[in-house]
């Protein structure tokens, strides 16, 4: 029995051989490997599926820990994408995963080919990237899944899929939808993770304070040298509180929807 035959054995026994092959034959892009992104990555590697391409600018902050797949206090300062790829090599060798320290905008949208993906999941944060991104997807063949906020949830059972325009309550969504009626809309309908469940924050709103804090920009790091100064925080108008159970929960179903959905292809039952 070859190495992924083993892993994926309890995989097959529900999904049978055919469903397989054609799962582990999806290119898939994330954007954004964090609370969401980094859940939805292991899982989709989990699943069987075997090229995945994960772009995230950052580097792992003491903050993500809470939250974070790849983050513990081992990995702290180091490149995200680069230890979420040594995870995922560690639970199937034969995958091909392609680590981009890299941030998309509408500049750098043209680089990541698009074009050539079965599967484009949007994990990211930057309301002015998010609505590129979704803008370019929405042109491509590729099935796209977007993550909306998933800061300041609290209930898993509140947590729903919907058409992009038919999301309520989300703080995230209505401003997206906002910016897109006066301007350049998606080319089509794409399904969003979302909740409406909008709590407040309780605690202070500060720097984590400890000698491991990023967010002082500095001009040495590994990965990038571009970016090592690079960080979000301080362009952000209010940091909100997270909870791991709610952000794994956004990851995980992004993930189900793309098995579903190559599953309903494959006009298999899921």
């Amino acid at each position: 029995m070859g190495i992924e035959k083993g892993i994926f054995k309890r995989t097959e026994l529900l999904l049978g051989d055919t469903l397989m092959d054609k799962i582990a034959s999806q290119r898939i892009i994330i954007f954004g490997v964090g609370g969401v992104g980094s859940w939805c990555a292991e899982s989709l590697v989990r699943s069987g599926i075997r090229n995945i391409t994960i772009v995230d600018s950052d580097r792992v902050c003491i903050t993500n820990i809470n939250r974070q797949l790849l983050a513990t206090t081992k990995t702290v300062g180091q490149v995200k994408v680069d230890v979420l790829k040594e995870r995922l090599l560690e639970i199937n060798p034969k995958a091909e995963i392609n680590a981009l320290q890299q941030i998309y905008s509408p500049e750098t949208s043209e680089s990541f080919h698009l074009e050539e993906y079965d599967y484009i999941i949007d994990a990211i944060d930057s309301l002015t990237n998010k609505m590129d991104l979704i803008r370019t997807a929405t042109k491509t063949k590729a099935v796209l899944l977007s993550s909306m906020g998933a800061a300041l949830k609290m209930d898993p059972t509140k947590i729903k899929v919907a058409e992009f325009w038919q999301v309520k309550g989300c703080p995230l969504a209505a401003a997206l939808r906002r910016k897109f009626k006066k301007s350049e809309k998606p080319s089509r309908k794409f399904l969003c993770v979302y909740s409406e469940e909008v709590l407040e924050n309780r605690g202070a709103n500060e720097s984590c304070g400890t000698e491991k804090c990023l967010c002082p920009k500095s001009k040495m790091a590994p990965g990038n040298p571009d970016l090592a100064n690079h960080e979000w925080c301080s362009t952000k108008a209010q940091i909100n509180g997270t909870l791991a159970h709610a952000t794994a929960i956004f990851g995980f179903t992004l993930a189900g929807l793309v098995i579903q959905n190559i599953c309903k292809e494959e006009k298999v039952p899921a």
